[in-house]
């Protein structure tokens, strides 16, 4: 059993908005993105000082221009954000009530030597009366996208410069998402691996006859084009949530009751039913590679005692086993990057960290949050796990290494009792003397 451990206040702060959404920013990939961009720029201004230096170069006696000596590079002010690559997003929010938080997307860095979530947030979009109730990362650094009650929006990061310095920001873009607009509430969104699809999926209120159903409609889009791969009404009652294998062949639905669906991309089709137990409800799915290199598909459930992983053999897609993990209700749910760990997220604010090869828990932070865990999410290197809470808190853990080898404390233990059991034993002659 894990032992619980006590909130880092350095890596706990509160930035006065309900969360719903977190992430970490692809920095790496964000990082050549930007620099790309700078790089086009000055080529572009270059070459316009350029045309103006020919035209006003000045002759020499034969009328012929002078070219001048290139002058060497100016040194740049500022190599980027910051030399640390762990930022976190952040998204949500008071709602459209006049309850006087703000609606926002937040940006904090994360310092690894101190362990330290910055106290104030590194920028903040604030989104007037629309709350981003979902968010998804482009994996490749193009920006992000938010379900916002009826519609969702896209936003790109960008660059500022702030006293000699140059600071990561995120702004409205430019781009828009027809195809997603007055499309009702979207409960999951998803990028697969290389950043070339999009799945959205949600839920929309209809009458017909009087009667209000509510459908669960799942949209899957080639990106960026938007193109349409599938459009199906009845996907689920609600999709809850969403996940694409590494391959980006198959999408693993999950609805508000019954069972999961898995659905072939390429072709568009359902290609299995991943049925829940007569006491589970699924809320949550992730793929990982496994450590003999098998994939394996997690669900989360939800159980009358409390939290269960239930795991998939995703070649025959046949239920492999399941075990209860936490007996409170699971309320966030994420995998490591390299699929060694789960992290799950409690309606009582802690946080579980997993062994995904034995489902046996690896660390426990007890009362994380004060409020329900709305959202988990692993560094790309698999070192830091971020969680998000609706008291207006985020909270960066590190992961620590479980030791092998040695005996564990408790066998230690045993062997001394049993040893002084030994000698009194002896000193009263219940033991046979082979001397």
């Amino acid at each position: 059993m894990a032992n619980g451990q006590s909130p880092d206040s350095s890596a706990l702060q509160k930035y006065g908005i309900p969360f719903y959404s977190a992430a970490w920013v692809p920095y790496k990939e964000l990082k050549s993105k930007l620099q790309s961009d700078d790089q086009a720029r000055s080529d572009d201004k270059r070459e316009d000082s350029n045309k103006e230096s020919a035209t006003s170069a000045p002759a020499d006696k034969d009328g012929d221009s002078v070219d001048k000596e290139p002058s060497a590079a100016e040194p740049q002010k500022a190599d980027g954000p910051a030399a640390s690559e762990y930022y976190v997003v952040l998204a949500g929010g008071g709602g459209e009530g006049r309850s006087g938080i703000a609606n926002a997307i937040v940006v904090a860095h994360f310092d690894f030597a101190s362990s330290t979530l910055s106290p104030q947030p590194v920028a903040k979009l604030v989104l007037g009366s629309e709350l981003p109730y979902r968010m998804a990362v482009h994996p490749k650094g193009d920006g992000l996208i938010c379900a916002m009650q009826n519609s969702c929006r896209f936003f790109e990061w960008d660059e500022i410069e702030e006293s000699e310095t140059r600071k990561l920001d995120v702004k409205v873009s430019d781009k828009t998402l027809d195809l997603l607009q007055d499309v009702g509430q979207q409960l999951a969104l998803a990028y697969d691996t290389d950043s070339s699809t999009l799945a959205v999926g949600g839920e929309v209120d209809s009458c017909f006859l009087l009667v209000f159903v509510q459908e669960g409609n799942l949209r899957i889009f080639k990106w960026p084009s938007m193109e349409v791969i599938l459009n199906e009404d009845q996907a689920h009652s609600s999709v809850k949530d969403l996940c694409f294998s590494p391959d980006g062949k198959f999408l693993v639905s999950l609805g508000s009751r019954g069972p999961g669906r898995v659905w072939d991309v390429p072709s568009a089709k359902v290609v299995a039913s991943l049925p829940n137990g007569s006491d589970e409800v699924f809320f949550s799915c992730r793929f990982a590679q496994s450590r003999d290199n098998s994939l394996i598909l997690y669900i989360a459930a939800i159980t009358g005692k409390g939290g269960s992983i239930v795991t998939w053999n995703t070649s025959s897609w046949k239920r492999l086993r399941s075990k209860h993990v936490v007996r409170d209700s699971i309320s966030s749910f994420n995998v490591s990057p390299d699929g060694r760990l789960l992290a799950i997220g409690t309606t009582q604010g802690d946080v579980v960290v997993v062994d995904s090869s034995k489902l046996g828990v690896q660390m426990v932070v007890r009362k994380a949050h004060l409020g329900f865990v709305t959202a988990l999410a692993f560094s790309h290197d698999s070192r830091a796990l971020v969680s998000a809470s609706m008291d207006s808190s985020a909270r960066v853990t590190l992961i620590k290494e479980k030791k092998n080898g040695g005996l564990s404390w408790w066998i230690i233990i045993l062997i001394i009792l049993l040893a002084i059991l030994a000698y009194f034993l002896k000193e009263e002659g219940l033991l046979p003397d082979f001397d």
